[in-house]
């Protein structure tokens, strides 16, 4: 009984969090898939089978998220920051807003920071905890803070998967 109500709360959990992206976001394609509580901006588009387990998408800047996303836990993407350059110190009342690309078959691990101005490439992995404040190359494994490349994928098998249509 107990295992029936736990999958029958995931199920509630999915449908109300995926509703409700669906009624935010600019744009998505289906299918889509928000498994734990999540927030994004109106400036957000979803390509299809993008999947979230916990993500906050803050700031007014676009945010472009590619084909076959998954996300651990607890992730945020911040596309403004308060403005340090204007007329007050530490800052003003503006924002410095700047767009974040994630491309296809992207994966990020459990609590990933992303900042705005950054592009991860098609196909990376981003290690759970990592803060990512610069562009990651396709194909890239990356962690830390500040992220940084440490392993690139197998191409060859990444491409044979790809081209097999071989998706999570």
């Amino acid at each position: 009984m107990i295992s029936f109500l736990k999958k029958m709360r995931a199920y509630l959990v999915k449908v109300f969090y995926t509703n409700r992206a669906k009624k935010v976001v600019k744009h998505y394609q289906e299918p889509l898939g928000v498994y734990n509580k999540s927030s994004f901006t109106p400036n957000t588009i979803l390509g299809k089978n993008t999947n979230f387990n916990g993500m906050v998408i803050n700031g007014k800047g676009l945010v472009k998220i590619g084909d076959n996303f998954h996300s651990g836990k607890e992730c945020m993407l911040f596309t403004s920051n308060h403005n340090y350059e204007g007329d007050a110190i530490p800052y003003d009342s503006t924002f410095i807003t700047k767009e974040i690309v994630i491309e296809n078959n992207v994966w990020l691990g459990t609590r990933v920071i992303i900042l705005g101005g950054v592009i991860i490439g098609e196909g990376s992995i981003i290690q759970a905890g990592s803060v990512v404040v610069s562009d990651i190359p396709k194909y890239s494994i990356a962690g830390g803070s500040p992220a940084k490349v440490f392993a690139t994928r197998d191409i060859d098998h990444y491409n044979k998967l790809k081209n097999e249509g071989k998706y999570h």
